[in-house]
């Protein structure tokens, strides 16, 4: 299917590896102009230049927590590509602390990272999704949004408020044409694991111990997600095929969501 994306730019945080990094893969895959930022220059450069239609990748430093920074790298990606169509708040990571060892400068970095990042990323890029005509934003987020999880207190609450977040922004920005959805993310195998794999100095094969571990989370296919299984749902609630979707969040976790 073709999702009507090519030659048409789109803006995804926190693009050098993971999640991010897939989805600006899938975006070259159809024809799209990516740009893209991470807080290490060097190595988002290293990444963009070994993938296949990497002339087509603007990759930038960019503090997605910093107003300025944020502006400035949608007035590059406007001068480099002549606007923007579409967003993906990627930028973020997971905090492992009960309640009881957070401090409140946890918390407070952790709201900071998960609510700057998508106000700076969406004030900073609105005037071009005006302009646009098929606007849209996609914001990570996790199904610990709607099912925390007490040893990433922290990440949970703050995912929910994202959640939240983003259905104000959709109906906010509804009547001016701009589609706002979520992806929600279960356990995905990312270097994160594969280091916590490693140094678990277990005999297992990481298909085994992959698949213990997702056991005791129940998830229902019993495996991990991959970046690229996740990116493909990105891409589509980005695209123009999904112009009657907004305003919803679509789970990316193998079952593991006990909610209805």
């Amino acid at each position: 299917m073709d999702l009507q994306m090519k030659d048409r730019t789109y803006l995804v945080t926190g693009g050098s590896s993971g999640v991010g990094l897939a989805t600006v893969q899938s975006l070259l895959e159809e024809g799209a102009n990516v740009v893209t930022c991470a807080r290490d220059e060097e190595r988002l450069r290293g990444v963009i230049a070994g993938l296949p239609g990497g002339e087509r990748v603007l990759g930038l430093a960019a503090d997605v927590r910093n107003p300025e920074s944020v502006t400035a790298l949608a007035r590059a990606a406007e001068a480099r590509f002549g606007g923007i169509d579409g967003v993906v708040n990627n930028a973020g990571n997971s905090r492992m602390k009960p309640r009881n060892e957070a401090t409140l400068d946890d918390w407070r970095d952790e709201m900071d990272l998960k609510f700057s990042s998508v106000l700076n990323t969406v004030d900073a890029t609105l005037p071009m999704l005006r302009r646009s005509g098929v606007g849209s934003i996609v914001n990570i987020s996790a199904v610990l949004a709607r099912q925390p999880e007490v040893r990433l207190v922290t990440t949970s609450a703050a995912r929910a408020g994202l959640l939240n977040l983003s259905k104000s922004l959709s109906i906010e920005l509804a009547p001016e044409g701009i589609r706002v959805n979520s992806v929600s993310l279960g356990l995905v195998d990312t270097g994160q694991w594969r280091r916590r794999y490693e140094e678990s100095g277990t005999s297992e094969t990481f298909a085994e111990w992959e698949a213990e571990i997702a056991a005791d989370r129940g998830i229902g296919l019993g495996r991990f997600g991959h970046a690229e299984e996740v990116a493909a749902m990105i891409v589509t609630l980005l695209s123009p095929r999904s112009s009657y979707v907004t305003g919803t969040s679509l789970d990316v976790c193998g079952g593991v969501a006990r909610y209805v």
